[in-house]
């Protein structure tokens, strides 16, 4: 098969399958499976992850969108199977069974932008065992760096209040990574994106201006000030650390007629280095200037710059590596079998039988108190420990039936803005410990029926 163009949807080439983007024991499982006739049978898997990152607050699910796109496209056509059949991977009945293979199962799942807790059924995979564990790798691969970078962006977000902060990691992880990057931070709050591609795919703002080279390109700093006013305008942001800060700030108010539209500080200590710069704005008369600081931030950087005269913030490095944590920790594990229950017992890694529902309650303030987890059908039942009545919402939607999408804004650029709004208003319902971006604990108890509940902050 032709090498073609990437992309963002799904993450892959397009025109082509998504069903070499697994691991092969998922395909020795199945020909084992048709030969045991256990592929036939009807199962429920459930993503979830068995803790958050230490010190998190909370969890972001996110992908859903891109998940949902490439999973319509995991096909094995001709390219596919003569890959795996070639490579001893599977036998004659397997290649005979993938050919007319695409998932037709049901899919329900959290709203993309959710906040979600440790061992909470974040998606909810049904069909037979065959079809549903195909899609083990795919689900994981693409939640778990998704929604790990949705995490570390909502709390950057919360870090920088009504200050906005643009995504500008693209230079910093793989290039189809950093379009995934820029797509889950917008979801959470991010104002816009550096990178072009998440534009195109996803309608993410993209926004840019220039780099040191720029300025070392030319024979003057006030030279190549001149000439990015020009050619953008002067609203354009100026950086002005390539030398000195004081100097390249009064090179760009030179440049600018007295009012450049934002100076940039990408170095130093960047607390001190907006004051300084402030005062010497604002003594020129270039009080509306904005000051937009960048330099290996992160949420507790960010934090740190609250009080200084910071107008917006540019996130790279730390955003698109997770903030320490570059995985959500999603596992996908069997939860029924021809409608059993069916659970490991293993030490640490105990999994609970059946499929569930997530129930969140919410006070008469409207804020969350707690998330139920119940066996399906009984998630209208009390809460242990709270009244009847009490506000609740159904966490698991219906994404995918019968193989098709319950709603075609469930991808594309339909479906980063919605989510984008679905997450506003989420988070702004959990405790006010949510937005704290100290060491803490999930700020939500998770209640399993039947069980004793686990301890918020």
């Amino acid at each position: 098969m032709s090498t073609v163009p990437m992309s963002p949807v799904s993450m892959s080439p397009v025109s082509t399958s998504t069903a070499l983007l697994t691991d092969h024991y998922e395909l020795t499982m199945l020909r084992a499976a048709l030969r045991s006739g256990a592929a036939g049978r009807r199962a429920v898997f459930e993503v979830f992850a068995r803790s958050l990152p230490a010190g998190r607050r909370f969890g972001v699910v996110a992908g859903t969108g891109r998940l949902l796109a490439a999973i319509e496209r995991f096909r094995f056509g001709p390219a596919e199977i003569e890959q795996l059949r070639t490579a001893g991977v599977v036998d004659a009945d397997t290649v005979d069974w993938l050919a007319s293979y695409r998932f037709s199962g049901d899919i329900d799942g959290f709203a993309e932008g959710e906040p979600f807790f440790p061992e909470t059924p974040v998606l909810v995979v049904e069909g037979t065992f065959a079809e549903c564990l195909l899609l083990e790798t795919l689900v994981l691969s693409v939640l778990n760096h998704d929604s790990a970078i949705a995490a570390a962006g909502a709390r950057m977000v919360a870090a920088a209040g009504d200050r906005p902060c643009l995504e500008m990691g693209g230079r910093r992880t793989h290039e189809l990574a950093a379009v995934a990057a820029a797509r889950a931070a917008y979801i959470v709050g991010f104002a816009g994106t550096s990178n072009l591609e998440a534009a195109r795919g996803y309608g993410v703002p993209s926004a840019g201006t220039s780099a040191h080279a720029f300025t070392l390109a030319h024979d003057s700093e006030l030279e190549a000030f001149a000439a990015q006013v020009a050619a953008l305008g002067t609203d354009t942001t100026l950086l002005v650390d390539t030398y000195d800060i004081a100097t390249g700030i009064a090179n760009a108010v030179a440049a600018a007629g007295g009012n450049p539209g934002a100076i940039r500080i990408d170095s130093g200590d960047l607390a001190s280095g907006a004051r300084a710069a402030r005062a010497q704005l604002d003594a020129a008369g270039a009080t509306a200037t904005r000051i937009v600081v960048t330099g290996d931030l992160d949420e507790h950087s960010i934090a740190r710059l609250a009080s200084a005269p910071v107008d917006s913030y540019g996130v790279g490095t730390s955003l698109v590596t997770g903030a320490g944590a570059p995985t959500a920790g999603f596992v996908y594990k069997l939860a029924s079998v021809d409608g059993r229950p069916v659970a490991k017992t293993s030490a640490g890694k105990r999994t609970r039988g059946g499929r569930k529902e997530v129930v969140r309650y919410h006070g008469p303030d409207g804020v969350a108190v707690t998330d139920l987890v119940s066996p399906s059908g009984d998630a209208d039942g009390n809460q242990p420990g709270t009244e009847p009545g009490r506000a609740q919402r159904l966490l698991l939607v219906p994404l995918l039936r019968a193989g098709k999408l319950v709603d075609e804004a469930l991808v594309g650029a339909a479906a980063v803005a919605r989510a984008r709004e679905h997450h506003r208003s989420a988070v702004r319902s959990l405790p006010d410990a949510a937005r704290e971006v100290s060491f803490g604990h999930p700020c939500l108890p998770v209640v399993f029926a039947g069980e004793e509940p686990s301890s918020p902050a």
